[in-house]
């Protein structure tokens, strides 16, 4: 049991995770997958179904909108705790101090670079990102904020 399963197992805090990514003409859906999948923990991969919805861009440009809602509280957790052990002290010093910025009504809005999670690596960036929308059971920030530090999301 990992030292944050005793502190949330008897109450999870976190409703739901929606995840949202772009594949563009220009890029390979199967890359994109990978990458919006790398914020999975290895053995839940093949248990998370991404549906793919097909837009048109600003010029015309064919652009899939690859998303998900992880609804099983304790797979959100895993997936939490696996950001937060990969994100470095910039990242989370950084949301800590923007945190306000990233928080409403209960919701924490993140973003991902897609490069470098194709790679197994999370940082936080807002060109052409993965899209997170942590909703916690919670609408007020104190409480949202507490479980983000629980799970070392925040220094």
């Amino acid at each position: 049991m990992k030292s944050s399963d005793a502190i949330l197992s008897s109450k999870i805090p976190v409703a739901y995770i929606d995840v949202r990514v772009f594949a563009h003409a220009t890029e390979d859906l199967d890359k994109v997958l990978t990458a919006a999948r790398s914020i999975l923990p290895p053995e839940q991969v093949g248990t998370v179904v991404f549906s793919t919805s097909g837009l048109t861009g600003h010029h015309g440009n064919p652009i899939v909108l690859i998303e998900t809602r992880i609804k099983d509280r304790r797979l959100a957790q895993a997936v939490l705790e696996k950001l937060a052990s990969g994100l470095n002290m910039m990242d989370k010093e950084s949301l800590g101090s923007e945190i306000m910025r990233h928080l409403e009504k209960g919701n924490l809005f993140l973003r991902l670079s897609k490069q470098l999670a194709f790679q197994g690596v999370f940082r936080f960036s807002s060109s052409d990102p993965i899209h997170l929308q942590v909703h916690f059971k919670t609408h007020t920030s104190e409480e949202a904020i507490e479980t983000c530090r629980k799970l070392g999301l925040l220094p």
